[in-house]
């Protein structure tokens, strides 16, 4: 047998190893070509009277990242060409064939009366779980880096493969939705502990483990298909089960709020699948699943979490002429919370760096920053005292600006302050090896403006990191009006280094996630000026998709720094530039009342000691508004619709200033950046999918009621007018990597 993806080579005592190795990649995935050689194997191998059992593992380091997300939208579009040729019921007729296609090969591998054993020697993710799941026998080498889950709702899909019902037998409901609903990747451990795999063995022993089964009588039939088998968590509709899911339901409209239909049908899959025999199960599963491929939550976020992203991360926005860079030396100057975070996420990157403050303890401070969140790693296994060390001894803190001068990169961090960066700007520049890039970590101060102070501002660029720069993924690049292509590729480049995504932005104060965030948390302070009441606030916008309310991200963000930000956009641009109700507010919270936001532990919320409780809205809210309006009077979807429509029209407008020149920086950078609702796609996707004539119309709505914030920009009502879509009217550029 020859194939492609695959080598099949059977063994004197009949066993075949099937090892999945596609040319050309550096991860097998599951695409057209690879779906019917797999089929075409369990066909050849199950009538094979010389075969007597099966071993499928990987040729690469990893098993599998799952399914191409691409074909998947391939499959979308011939079922929307299907639905305008033929109409619903042959497009549903034909989409339901194909998106259960996979799950009928390994229905097939369950069924076909030969034992299999899966040998995974590395990641197994989404559908390549699914794979292994219907092995018989479940091997892994010993690799602290394999994960095993089922991620697929991080993309707005669900297990389509067999994996709801599966998982569904093999644990009890409330693991295995747990690990669907949060897409959990689970360490060989705790999977062994669940039972997923049978066994742990040394890498050079895997093939052999699993060929071991096999021939020492390996049973070629799944638990579910033997008679009597109960499931783990019991009947549906028995005692256990009735407390298990009503509990599941209240938990998923908690976590989901119900704006994700692929968790939804999670549910739905579970809770009917396991009231009946696993074919008829699995055909529940593919119903659903041939649903959730037409939604446009899923189409959404395929094309920003997966495609879009993938696209930014391999360079889509790097200049093609520039040769690889690396960053060997980073120099960071400011050694507070935000500097020591970009020092810390970069040594663990390899990538030896300087930290700099204005005395040594300050700059050891930094450094402690380090140790101590190295050492809550440890604490929690995260981590060894070896790597920990490591990594410490890539950071060097000093009060020494000549310590900069062999370095490739220097990243400012200092207060958001012109005349303490410009002290800055003067002490480093003198300094700097030829060549070496400056960036600002300003996040909103305009890089045209500070980059006046620098004598080569084709060096100069910005690299806006989001806090805490540990867990946060997005990093803003901003590009001056005379930033050079070696400054943009060298960021690009670091950001790769970081393992971090990037998106590319023009000059602009507030450039674009801060310029669309701060939206978001002004809309929070206009309903807290009108009345309505604070719970209600944050509820809405929860109930919106975005993460946190807008007064929690305030305080998170630090009220004093609001307000700082806010006065420095006065002093520049004029009293007109600013809301002053909001900036009253302001000055009543921080210089009145000292309410910095979380951290002096009281904001718009009181923050309990560590350990001891959690945080609760500060009474003394309602003493500052002037009015309280009933909640029973107020329209929850309105409220909804504002969290989100403020933000989509300051996306527009970014791309109307040319802020934004490509689509999906804006709706990658808006999920990454500042949370907005992941199943919108981002905040132009919001647009497009509701349609710009729609959404023009809704701005028309708000902006009547509440204001000129809701006034769409020019370009919005031209796309409106031609029927436009912003992927359609600016559609991105093909990758340069």
């Amino acid at each position: 047998m020859s194939y492609k993806n695959f080598k099949v080579e059977t063994d004197a005592d009949g066993i075949a190893l099937v090892t999945w190795d596609s040319p050309g990649k550096s991860m097998n995935v599951f695409d057209i070509s690879v779906i019917e050689e797999l089929s075409d194997i369990v066909e050849k191998t199950t009538v094979d009277t010389a075969v007597k059992g099966v071993v499928v593992t990987s040729g690469k380091e990893a098993f599998s990242g799952g399914a191409d997300l691409t074909m998947l939208d391939s499959m979308r579009t011939v079922f929307a060409d299907l639905l305008k040729s033929k109409g619903k019921e042959a497009a549903n007729e034909a989409l339901f064939k194909e998106a259960g296609r996979l799950s009928q090969i390994f229905r097939r591998i369950e069924t076909c009366g030969k034992p299999w054993a899966a040998a995974i020697n590395g990641l197994a993710l989404g559908g390549a779980f699914e794979l292994v799941l219907s092995c018989h026998y479940r091997v892994a080498a010993d690799n602290p880096k394999t994960r095993l889950g089922l991620p697929e709702i991080q993309v707005g899909l669900f297990p389509g493969a067999g994996g709801t019902q599966r998982l569904g037998r093999l644990l009890q409901p409330t693991d295995a939705l747990t690990i669907m609903l949060k897409g959990e990747q689970l360490k060989l451990d705790k999977a062994k502990a669940l039972k997923l795999i049978d066994a742990i063995v040394p890498a050079a022993d895997l093939i052999k483990a699993a060929k071991d089964w096999i021939k020492g009588g390996g049973k070629a039939v799944a638990p579910w298909d033997e008679k009597g088998f109960k499931l783990p968590g019991g009947p549906v509709y028995g005692k256990a089960g009735m407390m298990v899911f009503p509990a599941a339901n209240a938990l998923y409209r908690k976590e989901t709020q119900d704006n994700y239909p692929a968790a939804r049908a999670i549910m739905q899959s579970v809770y009917e699948g396991l009231q009946l025999p696993m074919d008829a199960a699995l055909r529940v599963e593919t119903r659903y699943f041939t649903h959730i491929l037409q939604t446009k939550e899923a189409a959404a976020m395929i094309r920003s979490l997966f495609v879009s992203m993938q696209e930014l991360n391999k360079g889509a926005r790097r200049p093609k002429d520039v040769p690889p860079t690396k960053v060997r030396k980073l120099g960071v100057i400011g050694a507070g919370f935000m500097g020591a975070s970009i020092g810390f996420v970069s040594a663990q990157s390899g990538i030896e760096v300087v930290l700099i403050d204005r005395d040594q303890a300050s700059a050891d401070k930094g450094k402690a920053h380090a140790k101590a969140t190295l050492d809550a790693n440890i604490a929690r296994g995260r981590g060894t005292e070896a790597e920990r060390d490591a990594v410490l001894s890539r950071i060097t803190a000093t009060a020494d600006y000549a310590a900069i001068k062999d370095c490739d990169l220097i990243i400012e961090a200092v207060f958001e302050d012109r005349k303490v960066k410009a002290e800055t700007f003067a002490k480093a520049q003198p300094l700097l090896k030829e060549g070496a890039i400056f960036a600002s970590n300003t996040s909103t101060l305009p890089i045209n403006s500070l980059a006046e102070e620098w004598k080569d501002q084709s060096k100069f660029i910005g690299i806006h990191f989001f806090s805490p720069v540990e867990k946060m993924m997005l990093v803003e690049i901003i590009v001056g009006k005379n930033t050079g292509d070696v400054a943009l590729a060298t960021a690009l480049d670091y950001v790769r280094q970081i393992k971090k995504t990037p998106i590319v932005v023009n000059d602009s104060r507030g450039f674009f996630a801060n310029r669309c965030v701060l939206r978001f948390t002004a809309e929070g302070l206009e309903m807290l000026m009108e009345g309505v009441p604070p719970a209600m606030i944050e509820n809405t916008a929860k109930q919106a998709g975005m993460p946190v309310g807008p007064l929690s991200l305030s305080d998170e963000v630090a009220l004093d720094l609001v307000l700082k930000i806010m006065k420095a956009t006065e002093a520049d641009l004029g009293p007109n530039a600013i809301d002053q109700a909001q900036k009253k507010l302001l000055v009543e919270m921080v210089e009145k009342q000292g309410r910095f936001g979380r951290k002096n532990g009281k904001g718009f919320y009181d923050y309990p000691e560590k350990g001891k409780g959690k945080k609760a809205l500060w009474p003394g809210l309602g003493d500052l508004q002037s009015k309280k309006l009933d909640p029973d009077t107020l329209d929850v979807e309105e409220l909804k619709q504002r969290f989100l429509v403020v933000q989509a029209v300051e996306a527009a407008r970014t791309v109307e200033d040319h802020v934004i020149t490509d689509p999906r920086e804006a709706d990658v950078g808006s999920i990454l950046g500042f949370g907005f609702a992941p199943f919108t796609g981002g905040a132009l996707s919001y647009i497009d999918f509701m349609g710009t004539k729609a959404f023009v119309a809704l701005c028309h709505e708000l902006e009547a009621k509440y204001g000129s914030r809701f006034t769409p920009p020019k370009l919005l009502l031209d796309m409106a007018a031609k029927g436009e879509t912003f992927y359609g009217r600016f559609a991105p550029k093909k990758s340069a990597a």
